[in-house]
């Protein structure tokens, strides 16, 4: 007989097979059928931890699906090339499902594009989290850019701060201001409700400083997300909260 972990990893394969990702009734007659209990870790098995949003102001509109427990699979259009090809690394390497649909007043400039992905990206993954219960809750990563190395650490305590330590050679990377590059990380924070701190710790050419810093956002984001068994039902906090 299967463990319930081969069982559970199974259910989760079916419902890509099958397509049944959408009905919660048959995810519970998957599980039925593959004597799984109603619940693993901290997740009812009919609950997937996604979260689709809109926002909508006079200045952007955006579209955001979020799967935490993806693949890697993306569709990222903001209309700033570069934007699109950092917010992608966030995707890749914390195998996150990510369709992101931008259209902002490029026309001014790209300020209310970033921020509003950055608001709308951190809303995600707060409603994705649900309760908190079971998270490994925080998580430090560094990766590697040629050259460039940066340091992200994390931790989704319910308490927005963002503490970012990077200096860059030019005003822009590619068709990005290096300002906005902080600010779109304040911006996920405020709405992920994390304490964020990024640190470049070497750096050359700014693409590469960039791309280690959104690589280790990533792969801290893929750790802190992830379910501990030991935490099943139980917040990760001494208070009882988050």
């Amino acid at each position: 007989m299967l463990s319930c972990a081969n069982r559970a990893e199974t259910f989760f394969l079916s419902l890509k097979l099958c397509e049944l990702a959408a009905g919660k009734e048959a995810r519970q007659k998957v599980a039925e059928a593959l004597g799984l209990p109603d619940e693993i870790g901290n997740n009812k098995l009919t609950t997937l931890r996604e979260a689709s949003l809109s926002r909508k102001t006079k200045e952007t509109s955006i579209n955001l699906s979020l799967n935490l427990d993806g693949s890697g699979k993306h569709k990222i259009s903001t209309g700033i090339p570069f934007f699109d090809h950092m917010l992608s690394q966030i995707a890749v390497h914390g195998l996150f499902d990510l369709i992101i649909q931008a259209k902002g007043d490029l026309e001014i400039d790209p300020h209310h594009t970033v921020e509003d992905v950055g608001l709308a990206l951190g809303k995600a993954f707060d409603q994705a989290l649900g309760d908190r219960k079971g998270l490994v809750r925080m998580a430090t990563a560094s990766v590697p850019m040629d050259e460039s190395l940066a340091q992200v650490s994390l931790d989704f305590s319910g308490r927005p701060y963002t503490v970012v330590e990077a200096t860059w050679n030019d005003i822009k990377v590619g068709d990005l201001p290096v300002t906005l590059i902080t600010h779109f990380l304040e911006s996920f924070a405020v709405q992920a409700r994390c304490n964020l701190s990024v640190r470049l710790i070497t750096g050359g050419d700014d693409h590469h400083r960039a791309e280690a810093i959104f690589k280790s956002l990533a792969r801290a984001l893929d750790a802190a997300t992830q379910l501990d068994p030991r935490r099943t039902g139980t917040v990760p906090s001494s208070k009882g909260v988050l």
